[in-house]
């Protein structure tokens, strides 16, 4: 049994990969911001943590942890001349000093395992250049600079790796998808012509983590219907 902490384990992504991890026997510590949330496993233990806001508390982690899956993120797709650089501020806020500070906190834990690993998530955006994504593309194209750092200095200890999805069904994706013609019209952009799914998403989180990708580290994995390599 493996254990596992995932920020963002409320829904979407992080909830899905927090039921695949426990239903395959491993311990997984997911937190929630707004909602609590109640397990859909036994496995499964939440607890509240805004990582722009607060310290991550470490008592109720195990003094090992194999794995951190850091998902928060946001979507907010406008004209340059229409974002604020507070906005870019906000973005870069939580889903990079968030994951930075979170990290930190729990790397004397992830030490403590033998095959210790670090999951960070970019977006297709940010090596497929896309009108209206320069606010998500700045934050996440620093998170995928961040990966290859840390897998660099934690090497051989510590694996990191970075999943950059295209557009996914998730909570955060509703506005891109709340009607029968953007969900077609999205799906016709993927050469594999469908939308990603959740479950797309986290088989590749969940195989990054475990000893099948020992010999991975520092790399950004495209999961996203071939659109940033296909045309």
């Amino acid at each position: 049994m493996a254990n596992y902490l995932i920020i963002g384990a409320s829904s979407g992504i992080g909830k899905t990969l927090s039921n695949q991890l426990a239903e395959a026997g491993h311990l997984v510590f997911g937190t929630f911001n707004q909602n609590k949330m109640t397990p859909d496993h036994p496995n499964i233990k939440y607890f509240n943590y805004n990582a722009l806001e607060e310290d991550l508390s470490l008592e109720s982690l195990p003094d090992a942890l194999t794995g951190i899956i850091y998902c928060p993120g946001s979507i907010n797709l406008r004209p340059f001349e229409r974002i604020k650089p507070a906005d870019f501020i906000n973005d870069f806020n939580l889903q990079v000093v968030g994951a930075i500070k979170t990290i930190q906190a729990v790397i004397p834990k992830l030490k403590n395992s033998a095959n210790a690993a670090i999951i960070l998530f970019s977006t297709v955006a940010v090596q497929t250049g896309l009108p209206f994504h320069s606010q998500v593309s700045a934050s996440k194209g620093a998170i995928e600079g961040l990966t290859k750092a840390l897998a660099a200095e934690y090497a051989p200890k510590i694996r990191v790796n970075c999943i950059a999805p295209s557009l996914t069904d998730t909570p955060l994706a509703a506005s891109l998808l709340n009607s029968d013609q953007k969900r077609e019209a999205n799906a016709l952009r993927h050469p594999l012509k469908r939308i990603g799914t959740t479950q797309d998403i986290a088989n590749m989180a969940e195989f990054l983590l475990s000893n099948k990708a020992s010999w991975i580290t520092g790399q950004i994995m495209h999961v996203d219907g071939g659109i940033s390599s296909l045309k």
